[in-house]
């Protein structure tokens, strides 16, 4: 199904794909996993699960469909119905229906469609090339308890013709330690002195460095007067189009129109069909501007439709 392969496309950079009159595709961020029963490490990735309550064309598919395939939105969305349309007959009659890299669907004994994503595909792009792979446990106690097992095994003994044959040779040993005591405890207290100076130093720096901060004056003679702008900027991705226009006085005319209904109108560019196209509004997130379509579409415009794109500054 070739249409799979443009929702494959899709969910590489958007959270929700709607397939028109089916359900919604969504996915969402997960971190890098760990198992620690059979020491597996997995990329971070997405999951993906199925909404059958998101049925609304919101535009997305059928606008990349049209594009890839070089032909007119009214055609790209008939093939969506033709392919919505076997989905169902499919799943009526008891199939499994299987989307390569997306998942499988079925009917339950309830008649809803179940969902059970593959686990082939990552789409999430920022692990591209990351696999999952085991590692062997590391045991940081190995050698510790070989150690006490031998010195249980292999007990040390002292005779006594080697522990009294040279007396001498004891109390060098007791001298050259505590020679090193000695030495080793000197040092450390000589670095604690040195390191309390170097804080008392650096408070005092820091103190005079404040001080002298807040004693500055800053004189600016001749200062600029203060200007206030307004600027307007169309912000977000996801716009909802109201009309295209071949002639700029009508894209005003409508943009007036809009104005008047209080929605926040602007024209937001050229279609590849040479049409100026107006918004109702732009939105950052889908999830708002799948809201506002569906009360603008029941209220005011019921031909109006998403279209997702990034604004040039």
């Amino acid at each position: 199904m070739q249409l799979a392969t443009y929702i494959n496309d899709l969910l590489y950079r958007y959270e929700c794909v709607i397939i028109p009159g089916f359900g919604a595709l969504l996915t969402q961020y997960h971190s890098a996993q760990i198992d620690s029963v059979t020491n597996t490490f997995y990329p971070p990735g997405k999951t993906l699960s199925f909404n059958r309550q998101l049925q609304t064309n919101d535009g997305l598919l059928a606008n990349y469909v049209a594009s890839v395939e070089k032909c007119s939105y009214e055609s790209a969305l008939q093939k969506i119905r033709n392919f919505t349309g076997r989905l169902s007959l499919q799943l009526s009659e008891g199939n499994t229906i299987s989307l390569i890299n997306i998942g499988d669907f079925n009917l339950n004994e309830e008649n809803s469609v179940q969902f059970v994503p593959s686990k082939k595909q990552n789409f999430n792009t920022a692990a591209f090339g990351l696999i999952s792979f085991i590692s062997p446990k590391i045991n940081r106690e190995v050698y510790k308890e070989t150690i006490e097992a031998l010195e249980e095994k292999v007990p040390v003994l002292f005779t006594p013709e080697r522990r009294f044959a040279k007396p001498y040779l004891k109390y060098a040993a007791i001298a050259l330690i505590a020679i090193s005591i000695t030495g080793f405890g000197g040092l450390k207290l000589y670095e604690g002195q040195v390191q309390k100076y170097n804080f008392v130093e650096k408070q005092r720096a820091n103190t005079l460095v404040e001080n002298q901060i807040e004693e500055a004056t800053f004189i600016i003679e001749n200062p600029l007067p203060t200007l206030n702008f307004t600027l307007s900027k169309q912000s977000g991705k996801y716009h909802i189009i109201a009309g295209a226009f071949r002639i700029k006085s009508n894209v005003d005319r409508k943009i007036q129109q809009l104005f008047k209904k209080g929605y926040d109108a602007n024209m937001i560019g050229i279609n590849k069909y040479g049409l100026h196209q107006v918004a109702y509004s732009s939105y950052e997130t889908r999830l708002e501007a799948i809201q506002a379509l569906r009360i603008i579409k029941r209220t005011d415009n019921p031909d109006a439709w998403l279209l997702v794109q990034e604004l040039e500054d």
